[in-house]
């Protein structure tokens, strides 16, 4: 008995390395201190979301993950101006470019000179764990 293939995986190995990570995040449990569990389910939902719609594109756009969902290294969200532009607000992305993402009628910039970069929101969990 043949058994049928599977289907390969639309999204570009990166944008696959991004949600296997954030899965691993639980959507119950903020990985940061000084952030409620209701701000962070929402922010957990709009990044699994982004990579499924816009992760593709994402990648081909030359988006790195600290860009995206970057946090300070020490000190989580609690430094927004770390942070990657997915990782403030928990909003939902309707939109990306090569500089920006859109969040309807806000707006995430990328190379915003003199800004700090982060490091990945699940590095930071896994540091925190002692991993």
């Amino acid at each position: 008995m043949l058994l049928p293939e599977l289907a390969s995986d639309p999204l570009p190995p990166k944008a696959a390395e991004w949600r296997k990570a954030f899965s691993i995040l639980r959507p119950n449990s903020p990985p940061c201190r000084y952030v409620s569990a209701t701000a962070w389910a929402n922010i957990h939902d709009a990044c699994t979301g982004f990579i499924e719609r816009f992760g593709a594109e994402a990648v081909r756009l030359g988006w790195t993950a600290p860009e995206l969902f970057g946090v300070h290294p020490e000190h989580g969200l609690l430094r927004v101006d770390w942070c990657g532009v997915m990782m403030v607000g928990g909003r939902k992305a309707v939109g990306i470019e090569a500089d920006r993402i859109s969040f309807g009628n806000l707006t995430g910039y990328r190379n915003v000179p003199g800004a700090p970069t982060g490091i990945p929101i699940w590095e930071f969990a896994a540091k925190r764990e002692g991993k």
